[in-house]
């Protein structure tokens, strides 16, 4: 047992000379690299740049913003120390490693597999802010280690100090303790007293939770811990604690750190998408250092801005706008509200609001699915419905127009008839319904299965309008609405690349079946978007003029589109092939629009805006799908026309779903005639009782 204990040792023994013997080779390599290779350069700017989709710069967040460059004698002892006492007692004493800490951290994320302890001391944080992304990985710690060593080798630490104090993140888009200290408090950092020089102090933790404006609950506990620590450690007296402790903080009301270039609402979607691609906090985005390539078109930007800006001549009112590209998926130009530096709150993804009339499109798609086509008709009356739960709903058209007799969907959906839509909304079942809308259309919000629902009671946001407008535009294929194309590393490295993704996710494989993303029926998604052009065809005029009469003359291409008007709300929103684009317009605080050229701001916008954009860009006419053949349809019956009607338009079905009856002399005496149609197809209706007499009539029996 002796002979074995002592083998052991000596094994052991031989281990530890490895080991030690290794560090050491290692450890000297690394020291002869870190001096061959000299001082690192100080002057590593970390901005975070925005380009546009021709790569000029929109936008730049700012890393080492030499703007407010303090030079360390210049910057408050208080704040020094508040700093150092916090981040790093030893900064010092040590050569870049805090070693006791260091080995504590190391050991639990060993025993955690992961890489969440921290010990950085403040040359390891300069090391990070000046040359290294904030990503969690092996690789990262072990180049920041190195550039650590060459910092302390070649730099003293006042040097080092004056950096880090310039480069350190506080949130808010303020870089450096100068802009900070401007940012929070109105003044220079060289005349903070002790309190807020703890308040500074704290935030670079973590600024999105310590940061006062975002938590002063959280920003006002940690700032008393780290006076409590600077009293422990007789940094400061008892006298200067109580006076720090208790001093009553006057934060700024000017916080001008942030400058955006063109586009800030825009800029602001980018950084959430950002923050969703490398799964890291907006703050670490925003101090990294980031190339972000974008899908921003300045000139398609600058247009809808004039346009909001020319048009739009009520101060009070706000608006949402968004342009996208419906083969992509790519946004291309967004106005989140009327001035930015007033409002940043984003109309276009963050507020939601009652579409109106511009929900009826997923509806009619739903009921192309369901059997209906573009000549079915129903009664336009005023009716009432008596819903499932026996509760009354009374829906009313614009100013209380009505037909009072049959029309075609065509005419509902240019003139907006609310009675048609609710009917069709019972025929294809609300719950249907919103499974299209959710499904189909990506509607992500909540909807209610409800008979309101076909007049767009819900709210939703603009962007996802757009979305489900754009899918229609591209002939149903599945899209993913987005600002950026790529991103790369502060060195140039390649982190995320749209196009580079796609080809994986396309790309061919034995084991799975091939997805062409196709969720609309092709043949459907060309037939709404045919009629949704009838809101500007005037020849479809009849009881009520098409909604799109009022810029139907300002228009030069073949837009499709529709419009939606509640009490408080007004939308507008349109496509062709090539782009996609909506407008919102309404009060924040849900005031009624009263004034009728307020009702007309949606529009007029989109119209400047869609025109304005189409100089640049060719618009082809979409080619029928296979199986789609155009018939020319009487309107006042939805029968085939003959050569003694006057009401007539071309409207599109599927091949073997356009009417087989020609209209006559006298059709209107033979009402009876055309309701045998309808009753082909809804015959298995179930879910209404007297259906007939209902979808004809508009009358319930008792």
């Amino acid at each position: 047992m002796g002979r074995r204990s002592r083998r052991k040792k000596r094994r052991l023994w031989k281990a530890f000379i490895f080991l030690f013997l290794l560090v050491g080779s290692f450890s000297a390599v690394l020291l002869i690299a870190s001096f061959l290779l000299g001082p690192p350069s100080l002057d590593r700017p970390q901005n975070t740049i925005y380009y546009s989709e021709d790569q000029k710069v929109i936008g730049e967040e700012f890393g080492s913003e030499k703007r407010y460059w303090m030079p360390l004698d210049m910057i408050d002892d208080r704040v020094e120390k508040a700093t150092i006492w916090t981040e790093d007692q030893y900064f010092y004493n040590h050569f870049g490693f805090d070693f006791k800490r260091l080995a504590s951290a190391i050991w639990k994320d060993i025993k955690t597999m992961s890489l969440k302890e921290g010990a950085s001391t403040i040359t390891q944080q300069y090391a990070r802010n000046l040359y290294l992304t904030h990503e969690k990985t092996w690789k990262r710690k072990l180049y920041e280690a190195f550039y650590t060593i060459r910092l302390e080798m070649f730099y003293d630490k006042d040097q080092l100090l004056e950096g880090y104090l310039n480069t350190i993140y506080y949130g808010h888009g303020a870089y450096g303790i100068e802009a900070a200290s401007k940012y929070f408090f109105a003044k220079s950092a060289s005349e903070l007293s002790w309190a807020e020089a703890a308040m500074l102090a704290g935030i670079p933790k973590g600024p999105s939770l310590y940061s006062p404006f975002h938590n002063l609950e959280n920003a006002k506990t940690r700032q008393e811990f780290i006076l409590n620590n600077l009293y422990d450690m007789q940094v400061i007296d008892a006298q200067t604690y109580e006076t720090a402790i208790n001093e009553p903080l006057q934060f700024s009301d000017e916080r001008t750190i942030i400058t955006k270039g063109i586009a800030p609402y825009y800029q602001d979607v980018v950084v959430e998408e950002l923050k969703d691609i490398l799964e890291i906090d907006i703050e670490e985005i925003r101090s990294g250092g980031y190339q972000v390539y974008t899908t921003l078109n300045t000139m398609q930007q600058q247009a809808l801005q004039t346009a909001t800006d020319t048009i739009v001549d009520n101060p009070d009112i706000q608006i949402g706008a968004m342009a996208m590209e419906p083969e992509t998926g790519a946004i291309k130009a967004l106005v989140g509200g009327r001035n930015y530096e007033d409002s940043p709150f984003n109309r276009v993804t963050q507020a939601k609001r009652m579409p109106g009339s511009a929900f009826k499109p997923f509806l009619y798609y739903a009921a192309l699915e369901n059997g209906m086509t573009a000549a079915t008709t129903l009664m336009s009356k005023p009716t009432t419905f008596e819903l499932a739960d026996g509760n009354i709903y009374q829906p009313g058209n614009y100013n209380d127009y009505y037909a009072n007799q049959p029309i075609t969907m065509a005419q509902a959906i240019a003139s907006s008839d609310n009675i048609f839509a609710v009917k069709t909304n019972m025929y294809v079942t609300p719950e249907r319904f919103v499974r299209v809308a959710k499904e189909k259309f990506k509607i992500e919000s909540e909807l209610e299965p409800v008979a309101s629902l076909a007049l767009g009671t819900e709210v939703v946001s603009v962007k996802e309008m757009v979305t489900g407008y754009s899918i229609l535009a591209n002939g149903g294929q599945e899209l993913e609405g987005h600002t950026i194309t790529k991103v790369t590393d502060a060195h140039g490295e390649v982190l995320f690349d749209r196009d580079e993704l796609k080809a994986k996710t396309d790309g061919w494989s034995l084991f799975s079946k091939e997805d062409d993303g196709q969720i609309l029926n092709e043949k459907y998604a060309f037939i709404i978007s045919e009629l949704m052009k009838g809101m500007f065809r005037e020849e479809l005029n009849g009881y009520m003029s098409v909604t799109g009469a009022s810029i139907a003359n300002k228009l030069s291409n073949d837009y499709a589109g529709k419009s939606g008007t509640t009490n408080v709300d007004n939308w507008m929103i349109g496509f062709s092939p090539s782009l996609t684009a909506g407008v919102w317009v309404g009060y924040d605080d849900n005031r009624e629009i009263v004034k009728t050229s307020d009702h007309q701001y949606a529009k007029e916008v989109w119209a400047s805006f869609m025109e304005k954009a189409h100089e640049n860009i060719t618009v082809e006419r979409q080619v029928p799908p296979e199986h789609v053949v155009e018939v020319e349809i009487d309107l006042n019956t939805g029968f085939l026309a003959a050569d003694t009607c006057s009401h007539t338009a071309k409207l599109f079905f599927v091949k073997g779903t356009e009417p087989e009856k020609y209209c006559t002399l006298h059709i209107e005496d033979d009402q009876h005639e055309h309701p045998e149609e309808f009753d082909e197809i809804i015959g298995e209706d179930d879910l209404i009782d007297n259906w007939w007499d209902w979808l004809w009539t508009g009358e319930d029996e008792q």
